[in-house]
């Protein structure tokens, strides 16, 4: 064997010692008998940064069982060649490693600062030729959606015992989960979303197993009901405030509900409230309205559901100015006599005011007009803010929450009976304990508030899982973080990822997260 070093790299010149019998690649058998020799160029990873070539000269053999098809075969030698491979096994293992990690792009610019240069496409071929691991039957079995692109959903399977992904598909399709799950027999619990379609699949596939509705969807589901019972009482969430002579001046509820009338925002939602509930009413599609309005279909949705124009229109968001902890001083140095912006905004300035000079001259034109400094007022919290308030646990809350919430409630008793039912579902949900679930849901079914109304009746098609869900440690946790894990996959692919590639990495990169954190696991002594 030679070795040649240079600045193009390392040359290995070396040959398979002769006379030693080699194992025929089609039956096995051992042969001496040599045909002839040739050169193997092979590629191994690199030595102090330089690219690593070998020339392996090996023996061509003759086959000496008379049944077997091959003539000729070519001898490999262990560790160091592969049939059909010009890349050492070690070197293959790398670049398939980094193509699970980083993909084709990502994947080929690392591997060129590790002097290998191959293209994006081999770098994706070697990644498609690493063959799965064979799917086990789990015992708890985690089924969850996510967002393919657009409008198109894929289906996650997670193994919830080892925490590993076992493949995913294009679509929510019942019958391909229940084709999975004849296939892979063995699943006893089952963990989902409140989805329709996989509970006809999971109940199609594996009859015999617990399913249980996820937790986190149960609250999530239950949040966004609140919220749409905050979005039509808005008029009353103005009563969260307090009284003015506690807070300096704040507005009136009969004030803030005129000034919203009397917006340009109003205005524009009650004219299209209008002409979409006209139109409705006279049993068109929801399509030929948004045709003949030029809105979108999802709009026209929107406004045909609503019963009050309020419920439709957007407020802007509360932002606190820059300028408010000046605006003492402003009032200061205008009765002095300055009144001119350009001054004020430098005083501000060495005051540490890090605004705009337009911010301070828009704040002093009300002075130039005779008329009372504008102060920085509290406006009242926005339905989804409300329904934070109200899901948030009472131990959680801080001094702003406990002081507004029960004003709030006090004022709208619809929204008073919203929170003594979230209270209930969460102390079921604190304790494990789904005993109430029944007498919840009647109340819910009670409550008079729509939203709820129909939550009760979604909750009752499924009141077994969901009384799973409450009472047993099982949830989807695996599978959100399993989901997150796909989308930072797709992103790293740009999103151009069909759903082979995609189902490769998203397996076989937390099989590899753990077979590297088991190697780097030191046992204690």
């Amino acid at each position: 064997m030679s070795v040649d070093v240079s600045d193009a790299g390392v040359a290995v010149r070396a040959r398979t010692r002769s006379g030693v019998p080699a194992a025929c690649t089609g039956c096995g058998r051992l042969s001496e008998w040599c045909h002839s020799r040739y050169v193997r160029r092979l590629a191994d990873v690199t030595l102090a940064g330089r690219p690593v070539h070998i020339d392996l000269s090996v023996r061509r053999l003759y086959c000496e069982n008379a049944t077997c098809p091959k003539v000729t075969f070519a001898e490999q030698t262990a560790g160091l060649t592969v049939r059909y491979q010009r890349r050492t096994p070690q070197l293959q293992r790398l670049v398939q490693d980094v193509g699970v990690v980083l993909a084709g792009r990502g994947g080929a610019r690392m591997l060129r600062i590790l002097s290998i240069r191959l293209s994006r496409c081999t770098v994706l071929s070697q990644l498609m030729r690493v063959s799965l691991p064979p799917p086990v039957a789990p015992r708890v079995l985690g089924v969850d959606d996510f967002a393919l692109y657009s409008d198109t959903y894929g289906t996650l399977l997670v193994d919830a015992t080892t925490r590993l992904p076992l493949t995913l598909w294009e679509g929510r399709d019942a019958e391909q989960l229940s084709r999975w799950l004849r296939e892979h027999s063995g699943v006893e619990v089952a963990c989902r979303d409140g989805s329709l379609t996989y509970r006809q699949g999971i109940a199609g596939g594996a009859p015999d197993a617990v399913q249980v509705s996820d937790r986190f969807h149960l609250w999530q589901g239950l949040s966004r009901r609140v919220q749409d019972i905050a979005s039509a009482h808005r008029g009353c969430l103005p009563a969260a405030l307090p009284p003015a002579g506690e807070s300096g001046p704040a507005p009136a509820e009969e004030t803030a509900g005129k000034s919203m009338e009397d917006s340009r925002a109003a205005r524009h939602a009650r004219r299209l409230f209008g002409a979409v509930q006209a139109l409705t009413r006279t049993g068109r599609s929801h399509s030929s309205v948004a045709r003949e309005l030029g809105l979108d279909r999802r709009t026209v949705g929107k406004y045909a559901q609503a019963r009050t124009w309020q419920e439709v229109m957007r407020r802007p968001p509360r932002k606190a100015s820059t300028l408010d902890p000046y605006l003492d001083y402003l009032q200061q140095r205008w009765d002095e006599g300055q009144h001119s912006a350009k001054i004020l905004h430098e005083e501000l300035q060495a005051k540490g005011y890090l605004g705009h000079y337009q911010r301070v001259k828009m704040a002093v034109a009300p002075l130039r007009r005779g008329l009372p400094l504008d102060e920085p007022r509290e406006r009242p919290p926005s339905p989804r803010e409300a329904a934070r308030w109200i899901t948030t646990h009472p131990h959680r809350r801080n001094l702003h929450i406990n002081d507004r919430l029960p004003r709030l409630l006090e004022h709208c008793p619809e929204l008073r009976r919203t929170h003594d039912l979230v209270r209930r579902f969460a102390a079921m949900l604190d304790h494990h304990d789904a005993t109430p679930l029944p007498d919840w849901l009647d109340d819910l079914a009670g409550s008079g508030l729509a939203p709820l109304v129909g939550l009760a009746g979604a909750l009752r098609e499924d009141q077994h899982a969901v009384a799973q869900g409450i009472s047993t440690p099982y949830n989807s946790g695996v599978n959100e973080g399993r989901i997150t894990d796909v989308k930072l996959q797709k992103r790293l692919m740009a999103g151009r990822a069909g759903v082979p590639l995609l189902r490769h990495r998203v397996v076989l990169i937390a099989h590899l997260r753990r077979r590297y954190a088991d190697r780097t696991t030191v046992s204690p002594r």
